[in-house]
């Protein structure tokens, strides 16, 4: 393990027959900070946390977490670590008291210390008015923060969170943030892997882009933003017909290459001095009409667009 590092991977390679989930994953997180596993359906995000959780064996690499290896010390390491899904992971004909003292109990507790744990729980996670229903009345963010809650009954100091809020409206999904927040201010340290862009920007301190089994890029997200230039022009076509000359007018204007994405033609561009006279001059001349056209700052999607060429969420599960 590198010096105050929770989780450091080397080389974590994983096949599934002809598909390579992972192909040679190198990571390190910090202890004490969230790194934000970013990346598309199939991009290799819920495999790479498999692996560190030890219940996927890599084909080849390792992975320590919490100086324990993951495949040799994987009974001991189950024991410092809590794991939330995107798919709540609680007994739904149990309550939520009982859901929390029973993995409690699975965790060694007395009944007396599992229950008190879960009452602390389920006051921390706002569940305490709905602490005797059975959590198949709950709520869609009712039960994400239950399975979160259980993920903590051990107070583990290294918690995976796999696309936590995937599948939740706005407003829970913001929720569920405020909660993971007020987690991670007490020093535990976070892997969280996510399709939104800015659940990545909010949370992590550290944002690691995955596509098709490979790390592209690591860094703050400032840091990544600044990869693709100081800003975005954005064009908004008469013609979505258009598109393609738009692109090849364009082409050259920006750092990157233009691309389409959900019916606007956009490029990164360093320079913001004459690049809309510029733009509106070249796609002028291409015969290309213009409805709009607006240069701002790049968001993590431009980002990642720019890295892999399509859109964070483009890929089919």
């Amino acid at each position: 393990m590198g010096y105050g590092a929770a989780i450091q991977v080397r080389g974590i390679a994983k096949s599934f027959g002809e598909v390579r989930a992972l192909d040679g994953v190198d990571l390190e997180v910090p202890a004490g900070t969230v790194l934000g596993l970013l990346g598309p359906n199939g991009a290799g995000k819920t495999t790479l946390v498999r692996v560190l959780t030890t219940l996927l064996a890599p084909d080849a690499g390792s992975a320590q977490v919490s100086g324990l290896d993951v495949v040799t010390d994987a009974k001991e390491l189950r024991a410092r670590i809590g794991l939330a899904g995107q798919y709540a992971a609680v007994d739904e004909n149990l309550t939520g008291l009982e859901n929390l003292t029973m993995v409690g109990r699975l965790y060694g507790s007395g009944r007396s210390a599992a229950k008190r744990r879960a009452g602390e729980l389920l006051e921390r996670f706002d569940l305490l008015d709905a602490a005797g229903r059975p959590a198949k009345t709950y709520s869609g963010g009712m039960r994400r923060r239950l399975d979160l809650a259980a993920s903590l009954v051990a107070e583990p100091p290294v918690l995976f969170l796999d696309e936590p809020t995937t599948g939740l409206d706005p407003r829970a999904r913001r929720g569920l943030w405020e909660v993971i927040e007020q987690l991670v201010s007490g020093g535990t340290t976070l892997l969280l892997t996510t399709q939104y862009l800015e659940e990545a920007d909010r949370l992590a301190d550290t944002i690691a882009v995955i596509d098709h089994g490979r790390l592209i890029a690591e860094g703050t997200a400032d840091q990544l933003k600044a990869r693709i230039g100081g800003s975005v022009l954005e064009v908004t076509l008469e013609s979505p017909e258009s598109a393609p000359a738009a692109i090849a007018a364009l082409d050259g204007l920006g750092d990157g290459e233009p691309v389409v994405e959900d019916g606007l033609v956009k490029v990164a561009v360093a320079e913001r001095s004459g690049t809309i006279v510029a733009a509106v001059q070249r796609l002028s001349a291409a015969g290309v009409g213009v409805d709009d056209l607006v240069l701002r700052r790049p968001t993590l999607d431009d980002v990642f667009l720019a890295l892999t060429g399509h859109a964070a969420e483009a890929e089919p599960a």
